[in-house]
């Protein structure tokens, strides 16, 4: 029975600890700068993915110069700049934010899945998208209405986070091509391997491992979940559960991290629950089902 029900709990385990990585990521910024937070959060993560790599015997280097570039490439995007962009987004977003708006990346992996790849968009996909985006503002704005009216709502850091959800969503379909030839463990070590390494760039670059005394016990503690946690036993647990699991009930986990966010924020930062921003919150995972709605 336990074995049946394993998978699901994988699933469960990943989405709620990623749900937290956002509350773990604005502890961390608050005393180190976002390149050291993402250099040692990957740093910690990459030999746990590693040793899933070795254990399940898909150990493999890419072949050929074209698909070093690739997953070059698509470290840079899902890793290097993605994490950039969160992590100096959460200096001024609020966590709870963060996670309702990366929560509409499936909406523009459908926009940009129709745009490029020529996949047929349905309408209660198109109706869920501008469901998904109006909750966006809803969210950003936290019901400050006459501020929308004029465009003068949310912080730099929530529009940060808004393009993170675009870039994962051009990841996402760079991503397709490669996971046709490889598994997605393999997949995802090479390409935070390779992001790690233009994140080592820039964090060697800048001198900021001069910084790492700053972080105190707590700070500590959460880059620790953010890389052992997070970057290693969440990503194993997940990609566990998706071998197991029909693609469509592994996803539906997924509505379930911002919620997590919503109620560590609160519990862990003092962020406030408010009706509009939770009320905006439910357009957009609604939107997304119905974006995901086969």
């Amino acid at each position: 029975m336990t074995k049946r029900f394993l998978p699901y709990i994988e699933a469960l385990f990943a989405v709620v600890v990623w749900g937290g990585s956002f509350i773990a990521t604005k502890i961390a910024v608050g005393q180190i700068s976002p390149n050291t937070v993402v250099w040692l959060r990957f740093t910690m993560g990459i030999p746990l993915i590693l040793l899933a790599v070795v254990i399940r015997k898909q150990f493999a280097f890419p072949k050929g110069i074209m698909e070093w570039v690739y997953f070059a490439l698509l470290g840079f995007l899902g890793i290097s700049f993605h994490q950039w962009l969160q992590s100096n987004g959460l200096r001024t977003a609020q966590a709870t934010t963060t996670a309702w708006i990366i929560a509409t990346s499936p909406a523009f992996i459908a926009v940009l899945g129709w745009l490029v790849l020529k996949e047929k968009l349905t309408l209660h996909q198109s109706l869920g998208i501008g469901l998904a985006m109006l909750g966006v503002l809803a969210v950003v704005s936290r019901g400050d209405f006459k501020a929308m009216a004029v465009g003068d709502f949310g912080t730099i850091g929530d529009f940060l986070i808004l393009i993170s959800s675009v870039n994962w969503a051009v990841f996402s379909i760079l991503s397709r091509r490669g996971l046709k030839s490889h598994p997605s463990t393999r997949m995802t070590f090479w390409v935070m391997t390779l992001g790690w390494v233009f994140t080592s760039l820039a964090f060697i670059g800048g001198g900021k491992y001069a910084e790492i005394h700053q972080l105190d016990f707590r700070g500590w503690m959460a880059i620790i979940y953010l890389g052992i946690i997070t970057t290693g036993l969440a990503y194993i647990a997940w990609f566990s559960a998706l071998s197991q699991l029909p693609a469509a009930q592994t996803g539906a986990f997924l509505f379930i991290e911002p919620l997590t966010s919503m109620v560590v924020a609160a519990y862990v930062l003092d962020e406030k629950i408010t009706l509009i921003p939770v009320l905006g919150g439910v357009v957009i995972l609604f939107g997304i089902w119905l974006v995901n709605k086969q």
